[in-house]
């Protein structure tokens, strides 16, 4: 079991950074494949990146690829989404989700996914 609380959202003009923080409590991270998802109003959830037990690999949605990418503060408990040249259309409400594993998988689909976060804004301008 894992809780997850995501903070770190706001307000950034287009072409900014920002940084999101994961933090959780419960077992460490390296008991979970994870993920970051976004939901903009009236859209589908939608896959941004994820990573297996193993930080070696990420698998990027395309739209963020070369743009977002992940690190971890493993003292503090802590996975954090840093997002550069960000752009209006990755406005949305970000989701932070774990996924016990046993192995070395790494999965696109929100339903692989067992314990979330409650989101937090990320808006922006143009």
């Amino acid at each position: 079991q894992v809780q997850l609380v995501e903070s770190g959202g706001g307000l950034v003009q287009a072409g900014g950074s920002l940084r999101l923080s994961c933090a959780a409590s419960g077992r460490t991270f390296s008991s979970y494949a994870m993920g970051w998802f976004r939901q903009a109003p009236g859209k589908e959830r939608e896959f941004v990146l994820a990573w297996s037990r193993s930080e070696g690999q990420i698998d990027y949605a395309d739209s963020v690829k070369g743009r977002f990418t992940i690190s971890r503060d493993n003292a503090k408990n802590t996975v954090y989404l840093q997002m550069n040249s960000l752009k209006p259309e990755d406005t949305a409400v970000y989701y932070c989700a774990a996924k016990e594993s046993t192995n070395y998988y790494i999965w696109r689909s929100a339903n692989e996914y067992d314990y979330w976060g409650q989101g937090t804004q990320v808006t922006v301008s143009s």
